[in-house]
C-alpha cells in the first residue's frame, strides 16, 4: 500500500493506472500525455495507450518521492512489469489544472 501523500489527481492517477474508465476521470477533456517518444492528446487517446501498455507490459507503479518543479509535480515511482529491465525506476511529470491532470510526461 502506497502512503505516499499526493495531489487527488495524481494519487487518483496511480490508484486506476489499470482501468482506463477510471484514468479516464483522471484527466481534462484536452489533456496532453507524453510517453515513450509519442504524444497522445485528449481522453480518448490517452486511456487508449495506457490500456494497450497494461495489455503488452502489465507495468504496476509505486511512486515513492514527489516534489515540484514550478507549475509541474514530479513523481518518482518504481515500476515492475513484463519488459526488459524491469523494475526500473521512472518519472511522472504531472501538470494540474483545476483538479484534474492536463498534461503528463513520463520518462525513464
Amino acid at each position: 500500500m502506497n502512503t505516499l501523500p499526493l495531489p487527488e489527481p495524481i494519487a487518483a492517477y496511480f490508484a486506476a493506472e489499470h482501468e482506463p474508465a477510471a484514468l479516464a476521470q483522471c484527466f481534462t477533456a484536452h489533456a496532453v500525455m507524453k510517453d515513450d517518444g509519442h504524444t497522445y492528446t485528449g481522453v480518448d487517446a490517452i486511456t487508449t495507450f495506457l490500456a494497450k501498455a497494461w495489455a503488452k507490459y502489465r507495468a504496476t507503479s509505486l511512486p515513492f518521492a514527489i516534489e515540484r518543479e514550478d507549475s509541474v509535480q514530479l513523481v518518482r515511482a518504481n515500476v515492475t512489469g513484463n519488459f526488459p529491465g524491469s523494475p526500473i525506476v521512472m518519472s511522472y511529470r504531472f501538470r494540474l489544472e483545476r483538479g484534474l491532470i492536463a498534461s503528463l510526461e513520463i520518462t525513464t
